[in-house]
């Protein structure tokens, strides 16, 4: 009885009592074409243009479609489709090397398959099932340039690079680039009344004259600013805090601070208390 051979790779199989002497060597070929198929990389040149590339699978012979491998070569100028014959069961890496802006499709004789597109000049993991070419989803990064990777309900997210000094931080929800937590964005000498905005600290001088600093109309819990005496002459010329219509520890009145260097951070907490002092 001759050998036949497998379905998927073509290997011989040999039939006990045939092929005497001969075993050693067709033994051999089985096992290269196993390397092929396991691990075998080859290039194939596709250049020109609009075309049918057929890859071969030969019965116990060396063949480009048995490798593991395959990356497309040349310069094409027109869309490409390449081929395995129908019926192998395979794993492929292939990658599209070409050059010029064309598809190139990658599929069965008589299925379908899988596309790179004209600008694509990437990889893709997939395998045939005997009928068609299907793709092995591995995930794409998401997102632009300099952008940290998340999962985002299975599928790749970006979370665009803040500016320098800045931090990730994330309200359990979403997550971004922020300036660091507690610490004041500290703004050039005041020398006339300004109104403060929260998470900013100010160098006051009131060298030249009084200075009213007015509150923000809105806070909320937790907004802060800071203040200091910039040339020390609180005492001469006094720094008066507007409230703009919320309790400053509880009262309902402006704050004058009228001592020497002073330095003091207002903290907001309800629209009982208003804004509450503390210590630098």
């Amino acid at each position: 009885m001759a050998s036949s051979y497998s379905t998927d790779l073509k290997l011989e199989l040999m039939v006990t009592g045939e092929n005497s002497g001969t075993w050693g060597d067709k033994t051999n070929t089985n096992l290269n074409l196993l390397q092929q198929a396991i691990a075998g990389y080859q290039e194939v040149s596709i250049a020109g243009g609009v075309q049918t590339t057929p890859l071969a699978m030969t019965d116990a012979a060396i063949s480009n479609a048995r490798n593991a491998v395959i990356k497309f070569t040349g310069t094409i100028t027109g869309n490409q489709t390449v081929t395995i014959p129908d019926g192998i069961e395979k794993l492929y890496v292939i990658e599209n090397g070409t050059t010029g802006a064309f598809t190139v499709q990658f599929k069965t004789a008589s299925g379908t398959g899988v596309t790179f597109s004209a600008t694509d000049k990437g990889q893709k993991y997939v395998y045939s099932n005997g009928t068609d070419i299907i793709q092995i989803s591995l995930g794409v990064p998401g997102g632009s340039d300099k952008q940290i990777q998340f999962n985002n309900n299975g599928l790749f997210g970006g979370i665009t690079m803040g500016t320098a000094g800045q931090v990730l931080t994330t309200d359990g929800t979403t997550a971004s680039f922020g300036d660091v937590a507690g610490g004041a964005s500290w703004q050039a000498v005041k020398t006339g009344s300004f109104n403060a905005v929260a998470g900013e600290g100010y160098f006051v001088n009131t060298t030249s004259g009084a200075i009213t600093a007015t509150l923000p109309g809105s806070p909320s819990q937790g907004d802060f600013i800071s203040f200091v005496d910039y040339a020390r002459t609180f005492d001469t010329n006094a720094l008066t805090i507007g409230r703009n219509g919320n309790p400053i520890a509880g009262t309902a009145a402006d704050l004058t601070v009228s001592v020497e260097g002073a330095g003091f951070t207002l903290v907001y907490v309800d629209g009982t208390q208003g804004w509450l002092i503390k210590d630098q």
